[in-house]
């Protein structure tokens, strides 16, 4: 079986890219194959696994999985980047509205190649002793840390994953330092086990708590160990409520390809 796919990158968070529309190279069962898609050595390479397909009512749905092979909440980067995608295949010229496991997204493509991504409203935030907790389409674990390049990503964000409340579900956790010009994070993702270069959900849930604490705030730049995003926002009605949310940063084509799949009895 041959999969012709694409490659995307949004701020270093990477995603295998397949157009569905017309033939269905990939079903939601396909744990395996998925997870060696996305396997850096036997595969393509990947964070992610990304899915386009039709749907009544929208432009396009987006079905993520992570790459461990198994379907996952919503990706913000990933979001972007199949916005990108979609864009590339003439399926919409600026504006669109896709179908994501947590509803509904609008995106916007600028002319500088950034993609604008709405992300699901937010009204509730666990406010704990030193950490947040919160959902932005995929639950975030935020903790604040003087310095984000101290820390071992892996070790530690491992740890508080698989602590007792989060072992069965999972939750991302990340590491948020203060700067001059904005935020500083470091995200640990579940499903990928592992440091990734940049989660979106993960950068918009630091903006959020951060928000919480600085109530003025509604625009907020941030640095990823792959690139940088700006989060926008509005306050709800409540200090821990938000609106209007927008996940703002670069979508990449890397490359595009043909993965000759031979399965084995």
């Amino acid at each position: 079986m041959n999969i012709p796919f694409q490659k995307y990158q949004g701020t270093g968070n990477d995603f295998v890219m397949i157009d569905q529309r017309t033939e269905q190279f990939i079903h939601r069962s396909d744990t395996d194959l998925i997870a060696l898609l996305c396997d850096r050595k036997f595969g393509i390479g990947a964070d992610g696994l990304i899915l386009l397909q039709n749907i009544a009512d929208f432009d396009f749905e987006m079905i993520y999985f992570n790459a461990d092979g198994h379907e996952s909440s919503m990706c913000g980067n990933g979001g972007r980047c199949i916005t990108a995608f979609a864009k590339a295949l003439d399926i919409f010229d600026k504006t669109c509205t896709f179908k994501a496991i947590d509803g509904a997204h609008k995106a916007r493509f600028l002319e500088n190649g950034t993609v604008a991504l709405e992300m699901s409203d937010v009204s509730e935030i666990e406010i704990g002793e030193d950490y947040f907790v919160l959902d932005t389409g995929s639950p975030h674990y935020i903790v604040f840390a003087e310095d984000v390049d101290d820390i071992n990503v892996k070790e530690t964000g491992s740890a508080i994953r698989y602590s007792t409340p989060y072992r069965k579900e999972g939750i991302n956790v990340n590491f948020v330092e203060k700067t001059d010009h904005g935020l500083k994070v470091v995200t640990y993702e579940r499903g990928v086990e592992d440091e990734t270069l940049s989660c979106g959900t993960g950068v918009t849930a630091a903006a959020l708590a951060h928000a919480v604490q600085f109530p003025n705030k509604t625009s907020i730049p941030i640095q990823t160990k792959g690139g940088q995003l700006t989060v926008e926002f509005q306050k709800g009605d409540q200090n821990d409520s938000f609106t209007n949310i927008w996940l703002i940063g670069p979508a990449t084509k890397v490359f595009t390809g043909l993965f000759t799949y031979h399965k084995t009895i």
